[in-house]
């Protein structure tokens, strides 16, 4: 009976056996790794399950040597089943101690493989001391001597020949043991073939689907980075969008600002425009007095003279009272323009917004 003695999970991958490169899992996901030993045969496997599918069926030898190719990641190769194996681990703890479990193993089975050969040559040797030995007493026995000491020979010599006699049917009874179980290991290792290349079939298969579903996906990641540029194209556009209004918010507020001081300056104008009225009033107050002045210069012609430049200077006055007059209109239409400027740019940028 076969007996677990390590057990842990990883990973399992093949190499390719197109390419010899690449690698290939055999597992979907973390699967149980264990070694077992053959007490009966004094032999070492490495098994792994997936379900009812055996993907590891590895007799270790003394031949066989296990490879650290990354922190993560061991390989071995099975000259019998004609393939590399590679397990990948969740940390470099279990790589280091399914090595050097591989490393004991190893040692166990070249300790076994030595004890075999140890007792084949012994058997071998007795078989060949036993064929010597039976014509050199035989001969000792028909040459040498009178009756008595033959009989003396003899005795002895038959002791010898039925201790050998045992020795050898023990011998055969063990190589027919021997023989037995090797036939029994034979059988087990067709079996074991048989199961490898199903498994090496279906992952074939599994293979195939693989690339079919890997070009799908990559279809689906090349139709999706696609559309995120698309996206990304229109989130610029809403972006560029976005500071246009901000833009023309700010602009707005600035005109706002702008018409809300016209129109503060507007108001000062037409506070100003109020004291027109006044200003006519004084302008024809002061005619009619010049008027009753001339009249009065008719009939006091003595005091002309004397208020002449009173009258120049009022005259003078008056004049420039238009002038400012004529000006303050001119600008109070010039600042009505403006206005009236600013109120259809206001308009326009209402339609553009």
């Amino acid at each position: 009976m076969e007996q677990p003695i390590y057990t842990t999970r990883a990973h399992v991958f093949q190499i390719d056996p197109t390419t010899k490169k690449n690698w290939v899992p055999a597992s979907k996901q973390a699967v149980t790794v264990s070694y077992f030993f053959d007490s009966t045969r004094n032999s070492y496997r490495i098994i792994s399950v997936d379900g009812t599918k055996v993907i590891i069926n590895s007799t270790i030898t003394p031949n066989m040597t296990f490879t650290k190719t990354s922190q993560k990641f061991g390989q071995w190769a099975d000259s019998r089943a004609n393939t590399v194996f590679g397990l990948g681990f969740a940390s470099e703890q279990q790589l280091a101690k399914f090595a050097d479990k591989f490393q004991e193993v190893k040692e166990a089975a070249k300790l076994a493989r030595d004890k075999s050969h140890e007792k084949g040559e012994t058997m071998s040797n007795h078989s060949q001391e036993s064929g010597r030995e039976t014509p050199s007493t035989n001969q000792a026995s028909s040459f040498n001597g009178t009756d008595d000491e033959k009989i003396c020979h003899v005795v002895p010599e038959a002791t010898v020949l039925k201790s050998e006699n045992e020795r050898l049917k023990s011998a055969a009874e063990h190589s027919n043991t021997n023989t037995k179980k090797w036939e029994t290991e034979l059988q087990t290792l067709r079996e074991n073939n048989a199961r490898l290349v199903d498994a090496l079939q279906e992952s074939s298969a599994n293979v195939e689907s693989w690339k079919k579903q890997l070009s799908a996906c990559k279809e689906e990641s090349d139709m999706l980075r696609g559309k995120i540029a698309e996206l990304e194209a229109q989130c610029n556009e809403v972006n560029q969008d976005k500071q246009r209004n901000t833009q023309l918010r700010v602009r707005v507020q600035e005109l706002e600002a702008e018409l809300q001081d016209k129109e503060q300056e507007l108001e000062n104008l037409r506070k100003q425009a109020e004291i027109i009225p006044q200003l006519m009033a004084e302008c024809d107050g002061i005619t009619t007095k010049l008027q009753a002045a001339e009249m009065r210069n008719k009939e006091l012609e003595g005091t002309i003279e004397g208020l002449q430049m009173d009258i120049n200077n009022t005259r003078k006055k008056q004049g420039n009272m238009k002038v400012e007059l004529k000006k303050f209109m001119d600008i109070l239409d010039g600042k009505i323009d403006e206005l009236h400027e600013v109120r259809q740019g206001l308009s326009k940028l209402g339609v553009d917004n």
